[in-house]
């Protein structure tokens, strides 16, 4: 189920932008949606949902705004690399 969120904007951000208002509230979105997901406020899945696009199209998008399609965190992954290297010398 979607609901409609309607916010007021100066018309000169739209001819600063090069943006009609259909194009910024889609740009707004996935702008939405990829710090969002960068921040850990939501999965993938979700913030690809925000978006209005496929999670594939969704990854796209965040390497455009060099965001890691990863959460991981730097202990993670470090946690990550000791299982397989204790694994990989049995």
């Amino acid at each position: 189920m979607m609901q409609t969120v309607s916010i007021q904007l100066p018309k000169t951000v739209f001819s600063a932008l090069r943006k009609d208002p259909q194009e910024l509230a889609k740009e707004m979105r996935i702008v939405a949606a990829v710090k969002w997901y960068e921040m850990g406020e939501v999965s993938q899945g979700e913030a690809a949902e925000i978006a209005g696009l496929t999670r594939l199209e969704f990854i796209n998008i965040l390497c455009r705004y060099r965001v890691s399609p990863f959460q991981y965190t730097p202990e993670e992954i470090a946690e990550e690399l000791a299982s397989i290297n204790g694994k990989s010398s049995n």
